[in-house]
């Protein structure tokens, strides 16, 4: 299995009021309606929105709905992630139906799990991240769990960051780029880059860097970070240029790996490349 998948940005709707409860699920559904989802599929998005969106005014008062387009077996699928600041939720309680702690007859999250094919939640005091995803008929998930949340400034049509991510049976391969600048022209730097890593992203790092240096000249240029991690060598191998930077995370330690100075498409001196174990 070889999976090649082009990045795309997420939309993020704000829950303040009521009235916005109804704009998210129009948003929703009508995303769902362009990747093809029939009538009742599509009604399930704006089902998990709404109950979303309404779980958000409920129990923290304010937040936003982050909606994304997925890649699925075959096509596309819809990704639903609600989040806000607090007070938080006993999990546990919440997903059972009958509990309720606003007043309601309590069937908002344990409806959500039944909708899902894919349920996960975070809850503390610091606040709360519901992520639901939502298949169309005849398509179903792939066999790769991975997440991103990609936003243009001030909701700009156009967005000066891109992302791709390769995998094949034994290596994962992830890009990301911040095209210098904002709106289109940053755009177009970080699609170029981006198009060049994708013609061949198991390439080593170094090299992956040339030739996106390559073809961003005569763009913005920007920040770009490379990582490769091969299963069977258990090698993960980095290179970053620009303000731009990873962590590696295990259960017990997070560790930074560092990326050098310079603007990919302009100048910089040489990929560095550093490799670190992964368990």
């Amino acid at each position: 299995m070889v999976l090649n998948l082009k990045g795309s940005t997420t939309v993020v709707v704000p829950v303040e009021d009521e009235s916005q409860v109804g704009h998210a699920r129009r948003v929703a559904q009508g995303m769902a309606g362009k990747l093809g989802f029939d009538e009742a599929h599509a009604g399930r998005v704006a089902l998990a929105a709404t109950e979303l969106a309404t779980n958000l005014l409920k129990h923290a008062g304010h937040g936003a709905l982050h909606l994304r387009v997925i890649p699925a077996n075959p096509g596309f699928a819809m990704e639903l992630v609600s989040v806000d600041r607090g007070p938080g939720f006993d999990v546990s309680k919440c997903v059972t139906d009958g509990f309720s702690t606003g007043g309601t007859q309590g069937n908002g999250l344990g409806a959500l799990v039944r909708q899902a094919h894919l349920f996960d939640v975070f809850s503390d005091e610091r606040g709360s991240v519901v992520l639901v995803q939502l298949y169309a008929r005849h398509s179903s998930p792939l066999p790769l769990r991975f997440g991103v949340s990609q936003h243009s400034l001030n909701a700009d049509p156009a967005c000066g960051d891109a992302w791709h991510l390769a995998v094949d049976d034994k290596r994962v391969s992830a890009l990301v780029i911040d095209g210098i600048g904002h709106g289109e022209d940053a755009e177009r730097a970080a699609h170029a880059g981006a198009a060049a890593f994708a013609v061949d992203p198991f390439a080593d790092p170094a090299v992956q860097m040339l030739q996106m240096h390559q073809a961003m000249a005569g763009s913005r240029g920007g920040a770009a970070a490379v990582v490769l991690s091969d299963r069977e060598t258990g090698i993960l191998r980095f290179t970053g240029v620009g303000n731009i930077g990873a962590r590696l995370l295990t259960q017990a330690t997070s560790r930074g790996m560092a990326s050098h100075p310079g603007i990919v498409g302009s100048r910089f001196r040489k990929a560095q490349v550093f490799d670190y174990p992964i368990q």
